[in-house]
């Protein structure tokens, strides 16, 4: 007896069985292990419509500050009034010949713009192809940046639907309020001067004799610290902007060393224009706007180039929070939440049980059905299957995959083409023991001989899957992923824990022959 105890200790099966082993330890509990699909446990299902045609106007603005750089640097006259309207940049000149040059070396420059002159104002627009081309890229940007904002949350879904929706699953998720505030953050940032600041709007609105200029915006500042708002006179278009940001990162500082702060680092080309905004505006306030609204207000001190701070923050998570959607980028155009609906766990509870009864009732049926017709080795199969099924699991748990109801339907074909892996070695084995070869000879002809038609069925269906992964989407993609794992769990339970489940009971317990 205790021969045979130290031969199972060294022999190739207590490898295997240390694996099924560790994975029936990190599998427990389950439901800790996996991540869990919202079709199994319910959660929060939200379409987003993308406001497509602000993404053009945003366009619309950046290229109006290229065409007044480009006119400063070719020595044109720069336009008296700029201004977007109904998807039109208009720029107004003093007189007709300036507008006439400027048209020309605008449109020499541009092929995507469409021009029409009117005396001293010229309108830009682009072409429709260009317009399309904004819209569709306006979608595919913001599911990039959601994808980005949720990366520790890999089961949550985010996918496209349609020409401006976006699709939002929030399975089980823990604070689901919290996840659709970054949803619906559009997190645009912008540094902008403040040209005139007033305690009301009113009084401002008199200072400038009731009349908003085109290109500027009145803004509400709202000084928490001091407990007072102010109503600020800023630019309504932007020179340094969030999309320039290299970096965005929650730390402590403000004043007293403790506040928490967002640290931010510019590219080259933000830092080259924050540092011309700064250094050219010594003693001026510079507003911080966030989705249009100022959230710190700061005297220019000096020249900055590459690097600030964002003060002003509630909380630590609060500059966390901020930090992570800077980091992320702004949307390129806003979203508004279309639709929302809760969907209870009883359906998901209802689905993971009758999902579980199948495939108990498929593994009971393989059982007998193994016994029956294959003897012991009919046990050893059973013992390789759920030997798979330990692997899937694990590799759903480490993989941080999500198991959704499409999955499970993968795992139940993962038992079928694993007992169809069995029954191929278990037909060349018989084959070779009616040759009249011995048992020990016909087991390494009869998986030797399987090895190739096991390999060249699993493989295509393999790449079959990565095709499903590739090009899929939510649930598609769940099946996929359950069944490549299954595939390879296959491969390892066939090939490796099968065979030596054989060569232990050949070798241990003296047997010639076995039925078959």
């Amino acid at each position: 007896m205790a021969a045979l105890s130290w031969r199972i200790v060294f022999s190739p099966l207590s490898f295997w069985l240390v694996i099924a082993a560790v994975g029936i330890f990190l599998l427990t509990p389950l439901r800790q292990a996996l991540r869990f699909g919202i079709d199994l446990v319910g959660g929060t299902y939200i379409t987003l419509e993308v406001q497509t045609e602000k993404a053009v106007e945003s366009e619309l603005a950046s290229m109006m500050e290229s065409m007044e750089a480009r006119l400063q640097r070719m020595g044109k006259v720069l336009p008296t009034k700029k201004m977007i309207e109904d998807g039109e940049i208009i720029l107004i000149f003093s007189s007709v010949q300036q507008a006439q040059d400027a048209m020309r070396v605008i449109v020499s420059d541009n092929k995507d713009l469409l021009s029409q002159s009117n005396g001293q104002e010229v309108r830009f627009s682009f072409t429709s192809n260009k317009e399309s081309r904004i819209k569709d890229e306006a979608v595919t940007r913001n599911i990039q940046i959601l994808k980005t904002r949720f990366d520790k949350l890999s089961d949550i879904l985010i996918a496209r639907q349609g020409e401006r929706n976006i699709i939002v699953e929030l399975p089980d998720v823990d604070d689901p309020q919290r996840a659709k505030e970054m949803i619906g953050r559009a997190a645009e940032l912008d540094f902008r001067l403040v040209e005139r600041q007033s305690g009301s709007k009113e009084d401002l609105l008199y200072e400038l004799d009731g009349y908003v200029p085109h290109d500027k915006e009145i803004l509400e500042y709202v000084d928490s610290q001091r407990g007072r708002s102010s109503y600020c006179l800023v630019p309504k278009y932007a020179r340094v902007t969030g999309k320039m940001l290299q970096d965005a990162r929650p730390m402590m500082g403000g004043q007293t060393g403790v506040e928490p702060v967002v640290a931010f680092d510019f590219n080259d080309e933000g830092a080259e224009r924050f540092y011309n905004l700064t250094s050219s505006n010594i003693g001026r306030p510079l507003a911080i706007v966030l989705d249009g609204e100022i959230i710190q207000v700061a005297t220019i001190q000096t020249g900055i180039r590459d690097t600030g701070t964002i003060t002003g923050m509630q909380s630590p998570e609060t500059a966390k929070t901020l930090s992570k959607l800077l980091k992320s980028g702004s949307f390129t155009a806003p979203v508004t939440f279309e639709e929302e609906r809760q969907i209870g766990p009883s359906l998901g509870q209802e689905s993971i049980e009758k999902g579980l009864f199948s495939c108990l009732i498929g593994l009971v049926i393989l059982f007998f059905f193994s016994l029956f017709y294959y003897k012991v080795a009919g046990l050893f199969a059973f013992l390789a299957l759920l030997f798979n099924l330990i692997l899937v699991l694990m590799g759903l748990a480490w993989f941080k995959a999500t198991l959704t109801l499409p999955g499970i339907a993968g795992m139940i074909l993962t038992v079928g083409m694993a007992i169809d892996a069995s029954i191929l070695i278990f037909e060349r084995i018989k084959e070779e023991l009616k040759e009249g070869i011995g048992m020990r000879k016909a087991v390494n002809a009869g998986f030797s001989s399987a090895l190739r038609v096991i390999l060249d069925a699993n493989v295509t269906t393999f790449i079959v899957g990565i095709v499903l992964y590739q090009f899929g989407t939510g649930p598609i993609q769940g099946f996929a992923v359950t069944m490549m794992l299954g595939i390879i769990a296959t491969l390892i339970a066939s090939l490796f824990f099968l065979r030596s489940l054989f060569n232990f009971f050949l070798d241990n317990f003296g047997v010639r022959s076995l039925k078959i």
